[in-house]
């Protein structure tokens, strides 16, 4: 007996589609990152991309428990020295509602190549309508444990 490995090309990558309507940030992110990553499919293999095209609806409607939406602080550089900026999930979260949960993804998925690829395959969009009807996503439901 032998142990299966998937092969790139004979992975079927399925498409999904996630209503964020009232879900926590963190819980959420980490289901998307496993269905990005393939691991909830019995073919997972660690070096292949076996996951699923992720299509996140109503990410303007995230939330956050406790006091982070003015605690959680992001940063990033603008490549000049001194350039170091921040803002707190509440400005991020109404600005660009879609960058709050394509960085809490990105931050759970592996860095390198193979992990890139993976985050190409999130589509996040702020309102409940999304441009990819051709695909037929098929609406699941991320088993979520009530805070």
């Amino acid at each position: 007996m032998t142990t299966y490995t998937a092969k790139a090309g004979q992975v079927e990558n399925r498409w999904v589609v996630v209503d964020a309507q009232g879900k926590v940030l963190g819980r959420l992110a980490s289901q998307i990152a496993m269905r990005l990553r393939g691991k909830h499919r019995p073919e997972y293999t660690p070096h292949v991309d076996t996951g699923d095209y992720v299509v996140v609806v109503n990410a303007a409607k995230l939330r956050v428990t406790g006091r982070k939406a003015e605690r959680k602080i992001y940063y990033h550089h603008t490549e000049t020295p001194g350039g170091l900026k921040q803002t707190n999930f509440a400005k991020l979260h109404a600005a660009k509602p879609e960058r709050v949960l394509e960085k809490a993804v990105k931050g759970m998925l592996p860095k390198g190549p193979l992990g890139y690829a993976m985050l190409r395959k999130l589509k996040v969009y702020a309102g409940g309508t999304h441009p990819h009807t051709a695909q037929q996503p098929q609406p699941v439901n991320l088993e979520m444990v009530k805070s």
